[in-house]
């Protein structure tokens, strides 16, 4: 793909600060430019806060161009106090160098290891910052900051004007390793571009005075934004808490769930943020979804999407389809299969129910916690309302043993859209 990446993330809004801006864009069009962004290992997974630098950098490659992402063991023993209130807690080497494990297969949905001269790299940057001897960092990076220009940021000021808060030199000296860092890339592997959010546009910066100061060169930094989702919460967050990019983590149907509750105002914005359909593309579902907003297409076209990215687009199907279950489309028995049961089951109320209640559904239901009574039950089979595995139950209520979906459980819907998953003890 030829063109400028820059200029596309820019449209895309996917730019806050850009250092130098037209000279940057001039650089993409005369040479490869190699950039990177650092990724802190400590969580055993991303979540969707870190999808849109994962984005620049995949636009970056699709571009031509080398992205780096830097596994920050290194920097993750410390922890970066950039918006934080208060101390962290340090995590061991062995924690951190485990995270990055997993951090390393999130990125791989994203990025291409295996291209040719702009495949992706993730280098650990604990390979030379554990070298580090002491009075030389000191000697050699030390020297180019001044007390005055770290008192100066924000997070720093914020903590010695309260109290209540405090900052350790641990968390004080964190901006010099991540300018180290980069005039580390910049020197060993020609990379000349650093991104992040913009709450990082300070320690960009330092890292780009850096290279100039210790290295002669020029580098550049761009920032992308803090997301706020239509309503003000900061994206990401929801009450069940981080929406994270591991399966184990933020299961694929929550995950799917987390995109299709988008706010109507948001939709434009993540389309162009968070998928790489062409502008066009986006125009043409942002109209169809204008004239019919009830249909929620924007919403479910960006679920599936970004749900595809991540998890693959089988998982992106069977979330798609058990939703669609869920929220009351009806559905052939032959569709719970094993992987289908196990999203359903996870997602809906479940109770237990002994052998000697099999025979009848009276009794599976009142026993496993579905009603609060046989006669409860037995009204709402009678009445046509109870759906065993996707078929209607008559008014006998019978069950056998063919309808044991894996030898042991049963999926009931009990009126429109309430659930009910239970299991043979």
């Amino acid at each position: 793909m030829q063109g400028n990446p820059l200029a596309v993330m820019i449209e895309r809004g996917c730019v806050e600060w850009c250092s130098h801006a037209e000279e940057l864009s001039t650089l993409f069009g005369k040479e490869m430019v190699t950039g990177y962004i650092g990724f802190d290992p400590t969580a055993d997974s991303l979540h969707v806060g870190h999808l849109i630098p994962m984005m620049g950098l995949a636009w970056m490659q699709r571009f031509g161009h080398r992205p780096i992402a830097i596994a920050g063991v290194g920097t993750g023993l410390i922890g970066d106090p950039s918006g934080k209130s208060k101390e962290r807690n340090l995590l061991t080497l062995e924690q951190v160098e485990q995270n990055v494990v997993t951090v390393q297969e999130q990125l791989a949905r994203f990025l291409d290891f295996d291209c040719g001269i702009n495949s992706a790299l993730i280098i650990n940057n604990y390979d030379w910052l554990g070298k580090q001897n002491l009075i030389e960092f000191l000697r050699d990076t030390g020297k180019h900051f001044s007390i005055n220009y770290m008192m100066g940021r924000e997070y720093v000021k914020s903590r010695l004007d309260d109290p209540e808060k405090s900052i350790s030199y641990t968390e004080f000296s964190y901006m010099l390793l991540q300018a180290f860092d980069f005039c580390h890339l910049f020197e060993n592997f020609g990379c000349k571009l650093q991104m992040g959010g913009n709450d990082q546009q300070g320690n960009i910066i330092a890292g780009i005075d850096l290279i100039r100061k210790k290295a002669g060169g020029q580098a550049f930094g761009t920032t992308y934004p803090l997301l706020l989702s239509a309503s003000g919460q900061k994206f990401g967050k929801t009450e069940g808490g981080t929406v994270w990019l591991s399966p184990e983590r933020t299961s694929p149907y929550k995950f799917y769930q987390f995109w299709i509750n988008t706010d109507d105002r948001d939709i434009d914005k993540l389309l162009k943020l968070f998928t790489f359909l062409s502008m066009d593309d986006i125009v043409k579902i942002m109209e169809q979804h204008v004239s019919r907003p009830e249909s929620r297409g924007g919403q479910r076209r960006l679920a599936m999407e970004v749900t595809s990215m991540v998890h693959g687009d089988q998982a992106a199907r069977a979330a798609e389809r058990a939703s669609a279950i869920l929220f009351g489309e009806g559905f052939e028995p032959s569709e719970l299969t094993p992987e289908m049961l196990g999203i359903l089951m996870g997602e809906v109320p479940a109770g237990v129910f002994s052998d000697s209640a099999m025979s009848l559904a009276f009794d599976v239901l009142a026993e496993s916690g579905a009603c609060s009574s046989k006669s409860e039950a037995r009204r709402l089979i009678q009445g046509g309302g109870v759906y065993l595995n996707g078929r209607r139950l008559d008014a006998s209520g019978e069950i056998g043993a063919d309808d044991l979906l894996e030898g042991r459980h049963l999926f009931f819907r009990l009126g429109k859209k309430r659930f009910f998953a239970a299991t043979k003890v």
